[in-house]
């Protein structure tokens, strides 16, 4: 069983997901997620949040985004994560429970592999890739846009949540 609430979950997932959509987009066609996408995901746990969570846990749920924020820019320091995908995973943070998180990183997992796959594929493949050939990330060598699995992590944890989240 999840620690997420299915209440708390269905509450989260209709304002996450054209977020997540977008940052995906944002990605692959300009290799950056935009600040606006990180305050409107972050602006979502704040007012949303509200409703959503008992007020002890939503105030906890900050230190997710701290915690997060220290460890992604630590890895954006190295040279192992872009800046816009640190600041997306921190303010998508708050809307992950604590006790999912070897759920949320099984999640990511298996959406790095599909997203790096599907992506490499379609880059690969002219008929595919020339739908549309301005899209940055056909043209940036290794680099990879994690927008697009964070966005689908996030998604997909929050659908799961609805599905089979506590009661």
């Amino acid at each position: 069983m999840m620690t997420v609430t299915a209440y708390s979950a269905l509450w989260f997932l209709p304002f996450a997901v054209p977020i997540c959509f977008f940052v995906a987009y944002s990605d692959i066609s300009q290799m950056k997620i935009p600040n606006i996408s990180v305050v409107a995901l972050f602006v979502v746990f704040a007012v949303v949040g509200l409703i959503a969570l008992p007020f002890d846990e939503y105030l906890w749920r900050y230190a997710h985004l701290v915690c997060v924020l220290v460890l992604g820019f630590a890895l954006n320091m190295v040279g192992a994560l872009g800046a816009g995908d640190a600041k997306f995973a921190a303010a998508a943070a708050p809307l992950i429970a604590l006790g999912d998180l070897k759920l949320v990183f099984m999640i990511l997992a298996a959406s790095l592999l599909a997203a790096w796959v599907s992506h490499r594929l379609v880059r690969a493949i002219p008929l595919l890739r020339n739908l549309a050939p301005e899209w940055k990330s056909w043209h940036v060598g290794n680099d990879f846009p994690m927008g697009l699995a964070l966005g689908a992590t996030l998604v997909i944890y929050l659908g799961l949540g609805v599905a089979f989240g506590s009661v």
